[in-house]
């Protein structure tokens, strides 16, 4: 179990996307974590985790998005902020695209709103309820989203996967973007993306195929790793987004 020695004890936790494989996964650790004092866990079907405060939230509808990030900062700030949902294939069936010629308004639209349209909203109403401590005892508090190493422009090497791709770059500059104002309302605070890898679930099963099987994670692992990352993550990294292992993924 990561320490998260980082966190102050008794820290407060949120987990959108506390549904899917990843985002379970963190919520349970959390969960079982002795410095972890609550853990809301915020899904569109307000799944409920032992442990967690389950919470529900749309990204069709951006107050369900602010009335959940209120709910959850409601007895006192949150020190750590994650947003685990992602979609690859929408419900359609559509995607990832392999040509141009496959690019579609519709799906593309999906993708953008789950992938990168979601956790802004999330950074929107969340940003401002991290917890900053004051000039003699500052709390580190982190903002986190799910990307993917595919959203890195100078690593796109192969092509394809257009809208999936767009909506993690657009996600990383989100980021980078946030992190500088947080930077000025928040010193100790950090802002990032996390690269979970190739983890067995639904979003990736259908791409398993040529994975190494020493390349394809369980979601606890991956979750165990990113934990391991953000108890790492310093407010000078703010703005990067990191792999499962601590290392920074070039924009």
């Amino acid at each position: 179990m990561t320490d998260l020695a980082t966190f102050p004890d008794g820290f407060r936790a949120l987990i959108v996307g506390a549904s899917g494989g990843v985002g379970r996964a963190l919520t349970t650790q959390l969960v079982d974590h002795p410095r972890c004092a609550e853990v809301f866990a915020a899904s569109r079907s307000g799944v409920d985790i032992a442990g967690a405060q389950p919470l529900s939230i749309n990204f069709d509808d951006p107050g369900s998005v602010e009335d959940a990030v209120m709910a959850a900062a409601e007895d006192g700030p949150l020190h750590l902020v994650v947003v685990a949902s992602g979609v690859l294939v929408d419900g359609e069936g559509r995607g990832p695209e392999k040509s141009w010629r496959q690019i579609d308004a519709a799906h593309m639209t999906e993708v953008f709103k789950v992938n990168t349209i979601g956790p802004a909203l999330v950074a929107c109403s969340a940003l401002d309820k991290l917890a900053k401590g004051d000039k003699t005892a500052p709390q580190k508090a982190v903002f986190a989203a799910l990307s993917a190493r595919v959203g890195s422009i100078s690593d796109n090497r192969l092509g394809g996967w257009h809208s999936y791709r767009a909506s993690k770059a657009a996600l990383n500059q989100i980021l980078k973007t946030c992190a500088i104002e947080l930077a000025r309302k928040r010193p100790h605070a950090a802002c990032i993306g996390l690269h979970p890898g190739t983890v067995d679930t639904a979003l990736s099963e259908p791409f398993q195929g040529n994975v190494p099987d020493d390349k394809l994670f369980t979601a606890e692992y991956s979750a165990a790793r990113l934990l391991e990352v953000l108890d790492q993550a310093t407010a000078e990294q703010s703005g990067c987004v990191f792999d499962w292992a601590g290392e920074i993924i070039d924009p």
